[in-house]
């Protein structure tokens, strides 16, 4: 028997395509019909790439042409699934700390570059400005801001917000601050594993009172590793800053610091680069300056990088003392320090507005097992 293409096609037409409200004529799936005599063979498109969809939909073809058309057909179906292709999204809405504006992460590549200290002094200056800031020490294995805003011997007390116990950040020259160093000795040694680690940031985070903040600075520990991931899971982070000195192997840690916010499953926009301990300056010869680590590395590597560079801060015996004593620099009035991180400050201030003028809200990054924690290929 010589079978007819229209018939074929018209007994295609009682098949709905799967997932869709179409049959599979009028859905586009039948993409070509021959007949050959007594032989039929369909190409058919369909974008359910489930198994059960693929096999549903090859018997029922069977079935029909056999049914409406003629029982002996012999038939032929090359099924392909054309499965829309929807973009990787490793953003997620999570989790904002109801009454905080904006949170900055000040990370470095590599430890002993002074990020720290430019996080305290950073926060005092904000607070000076007249803005309500607040402060997350997250370094967990090596808290110091207890120690710089000399609050090392202080606890949080807990206080009742609508019927839940909260932690009562400890507070000292106009910033809120919480630490894992206000829970444990100071000589006690924190020896825990990254999950560990990540509940205890999380309660800081979420247990915390932290009340009406501009701006909550977040102190992150060196590198790019578990705890930074913790972090950007947990927190909505607004935009990051890198701190670095000038010579060739911070500028490398510093650069892949960038690169883990720049990172597509992370995605924090960067607001600049900070060279710290630029150079030196000593008290007695003011106008003198000694690049001792190298000179402008930080600033070339911002350059490079095309981010912003947000300033330099000079390696100067009083900031070392003053993070020593408890009472950061930046409260040191008419001082070239104090117009140092005025001038640093003023220049994250600027960079923010821009960022939330220019860009959408960040969200908590969603990171599955493998997402985010691959090497960052260069562009």
């Amino acid at each position: 028997m010589k079978l007819n293409k229209a018939d074929i096609l018209k007994a295609l037409e009682n098949i709905s395509a799967p997932g869709e409200g179409q049959n599979l004529v009028e859905s586009g799936a039948v993409t070509n019909v021959q007949v050959f005599g007594d032989e039929v063979e369909v190409d058919v498109t369909i974008k359910n790439p489930s198994l059960q969809a693929k096999k549903k939909t090859e018997v029922e073809i069977l079935k029909i042409i056999h049914k409406e058309v003629y029982e002996k057909a012999k038939i032929k179906v090359n099924l392909k699934v054309d499965a829309p292709t929807t973009p990787k999204v490793n953003q997620i809405k999570g989790n904002p700390i109801p009454g905080i504006q904006n949170i900055i992460a000040v990370a470095s590549g590599k430890g002993g570059v002074g990020k720290s200290t430019v996080t305290a002094n950073m926060a005092v200056t904000l607070a000076k400005m007249g803005f309500k800031v607040g402060l997350l020490d997250t370094d967990i294995y090596g808290p110091s801001m207890p120690i710089m805003f000399d609050v090392a011997l202080e606890k949080p007390l807990s206080v009742n917000v609508n019927g839940k116990s909260k932690m009562k950040p400890v507070e000292n020259y106009g910033v809120k601050l919480l630490s894992i160093g206000f829970f444990t000795q100071p000589n006690q040694a924190v020896i825990w594993r990254g999950p560990m680690a990540s509940k205890a940031l999380n309660q800081m985070i979420f247990d915390a009172h932290w009340g009406e903040l501009d701006f909550l600075l977040l102190d992150l520990p060196p590198g790019t590793g578990d705890i930074h991931l913790s972090i950007m899971q947990s927190l909505p982070v607004t935009g990051a800053v890198v701190v670095s000195t000038p010579q060739e192997i911070a500028l490398a840690d510093a650069r892949k610091g960038v690169a883990m916010f720049q990172q597509e499953a992370i995605s924090v926009p960067v607001l600049g680069i900070v060279e710290n301990m630029a150079y030196f300056t000593p008290a007695e010869l003011p106008n003198n300056k000694y690049h001792i680590f190298g000179k402008d590395g930080a600033k070339n590597l911002a350059e490079d990088l095309d981010t912003p560079f947000l300033g330099e801060i000079p390696l100067v015996q009083s900031i070392r003392e003053a993070g020593d004593v408890g009472r950061p620099a930046a409260l040191q009035t008419a001082t070239p320090t104090e117009e140092a991180f005025e001038e640093l400050t003023r220049n994250v201030v600027q960079e923010l507005v821009k960022r939330n003028t220019d860009l959408p809200p960040t969200e908590a990054i969603k990171i599955t097992t493998m997402a985010g924690c691959a090497a960052v290929k260069k562009k």
